[in-house]
């Protein structure tokens, strides 16, 4: 058996996204599949991420002409052809030998943006060379001339807009990794094998931060928006913004779009589902800046909902790299690809031919 047929050996059978998450755990060590799969805490988070779907109910209208439906979408002046992305997620080579390369070959082929991350474990040269369309996911480490000089290179290579992560001003409780450390099946070791040889990927000629000492810099605040702003003439976006009152702030700075996302359940354990904050932030913005929502996205209907509560786009996290690990670039590919099959579906039943005709009225909170 050839390496397609057992990617294609690996999908045979799937329907929905969540039939590859256990397929991906075959294909991984424990531990790496902890790492992915694993949130802060207690992992009530995580869990409410997905439970806040269950919050809202859909409100169909119905003899609409759905023959021709266009799910394709606006983001940041960037067309595209449905409005899901790919999350930025680190060491993708825990997952798969090709790493973010192969990931990048699977959004390319569906026709989606991907967001790379500072925690990439492939060159950002490289990944591009797929042909992806990307933006780039910032990380500033208390080195800020490390921060210069990735954005510089993200610029160059053609990425198109800058995600400043600001909910990690520290590492999160992440229980099951410290139990894998225990067992001795723990992916840290791995990780920071990667994260040295990712400072070299990403910063060449520099020596890596120490990993004794996370490189994030918690000192980062409102007050220096201006100076990561003027690295790159690129769009910016916030991702982690989850309260109305950071959303008004982050539009005062003039930020072209934020992302409501609580790091996927894997940072402040206790925080809401993403979907349950994004009608607090999406009033706050009140159509100044450009809202995606990231977090819990497993179905098309979930992007509908997304939508209807005022989300420009999602992005996806988890899913993709079950794709990743049980198929390689075919099975990010299908992740993409059965979502937006599920988006056209569920527009085509709720009477909206456009994603711009995915209205408030379409949704309502989920009968007690």
């Amino acid at each position: 058996m050839d390496e397609h047929d057992a990617e294609r050996d690996a999908l045979a059978g799937a329907f929905v996204v969540d039939d590859l998450e256990e397929r991906a755990r075959e294909h991984m060590q424990p531990g790496a599949f902890d790492y992915f799969a694993g949130g802060a805490g207690d992992e009530w988070t995580l869990g409410e991420n997905r439970r806040a779907f269950d919050r809202w109910v859909l409100r169909p209208r119905y003899l609409v002409d759905v023959s021709d439906v266009d799910a394709s979408a606006s983001v940041l002046g960037q067309e595209m052809p449905f409005p899901i992305l790919l999350a930025p997620t680190a060491f993708h080579l825990l997952a798969h030998e090709e790493g973010e390369v192969a990931t990048a070959r699977g959004a390319a082929a569906a026709g989606a943006t991907m967001c790379i991350s500072t925690s990439a474990t492939r060159r950002i040269g490289d990944i591009m060379s797929t042909g992806v369309t990307a933006w780039f996911q910032l990380y500033v480490h208390k080195q800020r001339e490390i921060a210069e000089r990735v954005v510089r290179l993200a610029e160059d290579a053609g990425c198109r807009a800058l995600v400043l992560t600001i909910d990690l001003p520290v590492l999160g409780p992440r229980l099951r990794d410290r139990r894998n450390a225990l067992a001795g099946r723990e992916p840290y070791p791995v990780v920071m094998d990667l994260m040295a040889e990712a400072a070299e990927v990403l910063y060449p000629g520099m020596p890596p931060a120490d990993l004794d000492d996370l490189p994030f810099d918690a000192s980062l605040s409102w007050r220096d928006l201006e100076w990561v702003r003027g690295l790159s003439s690129l769009p910016l976006l916030l991702k982690g913004v989850m309260t109305a009152e950071d959303a008004v702030i982050a539009v005062e700075h003039g930020v072209d779009g934020v992302v409501v996302s609580n790091h996927g359940g894997r940072q402040l354990d206790g925080v809401s589902g993403t979907l349950d904050a994004l009608p607090e932030v999406a009033e706050a913005v009140a159509g100044r800046a450009e809202i995606l929502l990231d977090g819990g996205v497993r179905r098309g209907t979930d992007v509908v909902k997304a939508l209807a509560l005022g989300a420009r786009a999602v992005l996806i996290g988890r899913p993709y790299l079950w794709g990743l690990a049980a198929a390689g670039d075919r099975g990010v590919q299908w992740v993409l690809e059965t979502l937006r099959d599920e988006l056209v579906m569920a527009m085509r039943l709720v009477g909206a031919t456009t994603v711009a005709g995915v209205t408030r009225s379409m949704v309502a909170p989920a009968p007690r």
